[in-house]
């Protein structure tokens, strides 16, 4: 093979690469903003406020109580979980309405026990992944019981 089909073959195998890469990328920021998009609704609908992990953090290190939910399966919080946090497990699909075939042996009046009698206390809820629809059915549900600090 000659330097100038070499040359022209690497510059082939090169563009190939990049323009790869470039709609790898593409394709990653659209599915970050599909899911940005998904959670920014589903808050708005669900009439909570969405913190980010570094808000969290400074309320962890901060001296403000407020309760801290894992929404994940008991496994998964039992291998690990935020300090604080107690459990209650919530389904990955949204919830239209509280069905308790889907919450195991879990009840509406099992939530409300867990988050307490004030209903101006600071709750946090949280799942695993930003996709994660768990802490956003909890979120709703504990407004629906009137909560109004979540």
């Amino acid at each position: 093979m000659t330097l100038r089909r070499m040359n022209w073959s690497f510059v082939l195998v090169t563009s190939v690469l990049l323009t790869g890469c470039e709609t790898n990328q593409f394709q990653q920021e659209v599915q970050t903003e599909e899911a940005a998009v998904k959670l920014a609704n589903e808050t708005d609908a669900g009439g909570y406020e969405l913190i980010t992990t570094a808000t969290l953090k400074k309320m962890l290190n901060g001296d403000d109580e407020f309760l801290l939910v894992d929404a994940m399966p008991t496994e998964k919080f039992e291998t690990g979980h935020l300090s604080g946090a107690v459990n209650f497990t919530f389904p990955k699909k949204v919830m239209v309405d509280w069905i308790d075939t889907t919450m195991g042996d879990k009840t509406q009046s099992d939530f409300q026990t867990l988050l307490g009698e004030n209903r101006e206390r600071a709750i946090v809820f949280y799942c695993g992944f930003v996709k994660c629809a768990r802490s956003h059915n909890a979120a709703v549900y504990a407004q629906i019981l009137g909560y109004t600090n979540v």
